[in-house]
């Protein structure tokens, strides 16, 4: 059995699709299983990370766990609190999803990815066999944009010409899947990336050929940024981890490709285009009424 935490989510909702394709018995851990498809036919768990007990069941029986979460506040509780029913239980092998920069350092020298390095250092402490992906950023993440490329408003860029390897979340559920059916991945730390370095900008070009209008960008300033998120009413440690991270890609520190991804899938890593032809819809003009 595999726990899948996150499950109704971008990766979680893939990863399970996957392994039920590989015939895998699957458990969907979620607070609200209505949106798990019952088509799936996979177990699930019903809990919160913030409920021991909860969590309890819903390792038990369990061998291997993908280790997703999301927490409001950025804080690396929920890994070790299920991390710790899981070792309780005898789950044997977990991947954790982390992010790309993880422990580095910004031009303030403050800590990227403060809470992951925290998290990622329960997973290795915790006897279980272990696999830490870390993805750069998700081709998903211009979803956000939609709203205003349909309403002809220019994108907010808060990474300037900082350049990513923008990575297809489809394929980092791959990776997460031929890690949790695998042993070969055990004490492996992959850094996950698409093909092509791209700037927002360069994404905007994209979005532009291939929806056949402009799409344009606008330069935030990272001070403007956390002024307007904290006055939005975002928790302040949220704050911090978007914008230290966006400083971090902003200043060029972002810009690593890897072979992860083709060396372990056995194919390329999927491109942003081939992402957004996959979305096109999202971001196409409303028609009127």
């Amino acid at each position: 059995m595999i726990l899948v935490t996150g499950a109704t989510g971008t990766v979680g909702r893939e990863v399970v699709r996957l392994l039920v394709a590989r015939g895998a018995a699957v458990r969907a851990m979620t607070r609200n299983p209505a949106n798990v498809p019952a088509s799936l036919g996979v177990d699930i768990a019903r809990a919160d990370f913030d409920n021991s007990a909860s969590l309890r069941a819903a390792v038990a029986g369990v061998e291997s766990v993908f280790l997703l979460t999301a927490p409001a506040s950025p804080s690396p509780h929920h890994d070790v609190a299920l991390l710790e029913a899981a070792v309780a239980a005898g789950v044997s092998r977990v991947v954790k999803l982390s992010a790309i920069g993880t422990g580095e350092t910004d031009d303030h020298n403050r800590t990227v990815g403060a809470w992951h390095q925290q998290a990622e250092r329960a997973v290795h402490t915790s006897g279980a066999a272990w696999t830490v992906l870390r993805p750069s950023a998700f081709a998903s993440n211009t979803l956000y944009w939609a709203p205003a490329i349909r309403s002809g408003s220019p994108v907010r860029n808060l990474t300037g010409n900082g350049r990513q390897g923008v990575i297809d979340p489809r394929d980092v559920a791959a990776v997460a899947v031929e890690s949790l059916v695998s042993s070969a991945h055990a004490g492996q730390t992959y850094t996950l990336t698409g093909p092509d370095l791209l700037a927002v900008p360069d994404q905007a070009a994209q979005l532009e050929r291939l929806l056949g209008r402009p799409v344009t960008t606008i330069d935030v300033p990272l001070d403007v940024a956390r002024d307007e998120m904290i006055a939005s009413g975002l928790n302040s440690s949220v704050v911090d981890v978007i914008v230290t991270g966006s400083g971090w890609a902003r200043a060029g520190h972002n810009a690593v490709l890897t072979e992860d991804v083709p060396r372990l899938l056995g194919r390329p890593a999927t491109s942003f285009e081939a992402w957004a032809l996959d979305h096109l819809g999202t971001f196409a003009q409303r028609r009127s009424k």
